[in-house]
């Protein structure tokens, strides 16, 4: 069994003095992947950089406080890789990843994006430059003999069935048509699998992402934008698939929900 659980941060430092720790401390995963750490290793308490029984490998960003990936494994990881090759972003702390027995699994924080602003443009370049090494790193662990598992913040909602006011944001970034479409490409033509929705084909959300702002959490109004992508063997493997939504508005130690897939043998 592989259980591995992705949840964006919202910054570490912060989520460590709101309950991140605790939560760790009961999880049952065996990978866990962070985004929008927003900290040097050296600004991280030991405890919070390198708990009791994980391994961890942290990917700040060039840019001090912004974005950053880490992945926290049980076991030594056999590999590590920042990036995909990419001049423009390989520096940017949104992309790492572990190699694990017979699987690579990767903490992917991808640009949130704003539309008419350079940030969306960021977003396109991104997505134009990941899905090509999407698709390679597929053949590549393929021939190898492994399985791949992209688990992250995408910040895509796939389809209205992802977010729950789509109809006010069909012009937002996050929702526009284009990154709608690329996100199909990763799932058709480079052949993944979303495999909380494979589990759960006909539901709405389940959400992971609600705004701070008004009763966006007590009202379930989110949106469904952290994903674990896998390869169709490992995604065939999937036997559950969750997010960890906190009982109330006080327990969040992020504005986004720790989202968990456990894998069979």
């Amino acid at each position: 069994m592989l259980t591995v659980t992705t949840v964006n941060v919202n910054g570490l430092r912060a989520a460590a003095k709101k309950g991140f720790l605790p939560w760790l401390a009961g999880t049952a995963a065996d990978v866990v992947c962070l985004q929008e750490v927003r900290a040097e290793p050296g600004e991280l308490t030991a405890p919070v950089r390198e708990p009791d029984g994980w391994h961890t490998v942290h990917a700040p960003a060039a840019a001090k406080g912004r974005a950053g990936v880490a992945v926290y494994t049980r076991r030594e990881p056999e590999g590590v890789r920042v990036g995909f090759g990419s001049t423009e972003f390989d520096g940017s702390g949104r992309y790492l990843e572990v190699d694990l027995p017979g699987v690579t699994v990767a903490s992917l924080y991808l640009p949130s994006g704003e539309v008419g602003t350079e940030r969306q443009e960021e977003k396109e370049r991104f997505m134009g430059e990941f899905l090509p090494y999407l698709k390679e790193l597929r053949e590549r662990s393929a021939a190898g003999g492994r399985e791949v598992l992209v688990c992250g913040d995408w910040n895509i909602a796939h389809r209205e069935a992802d977010l729950k006011n789509w109809k006010a944001n069909r012009k937002k970034a996050g929702f526009l048509p284009e990154e709608r479409a690329w996100l199909s490409r990763v799932y058709e033509e480079a052949a993944y699998v979303d495999v909380v929705r494979e589990l759960h084909p006909d539901v709405e959300g389940p959400y992971s992402w609600w705004s701070y702002r008004g009763k966006a959490f007590d009202n379930d109004a989110g949106w469904r934008i952290d994903l674990l992508v896998a390869t169709k063997g490992l995604a065939e493997r999937c036997v559950k698939a969750y997010v960890e939504r906190a009982a109330t508005y006080d327990q969040r130690w992020s504005d986004h929900a720790p989202v968990t897939a456990v894998f069979g043998a």
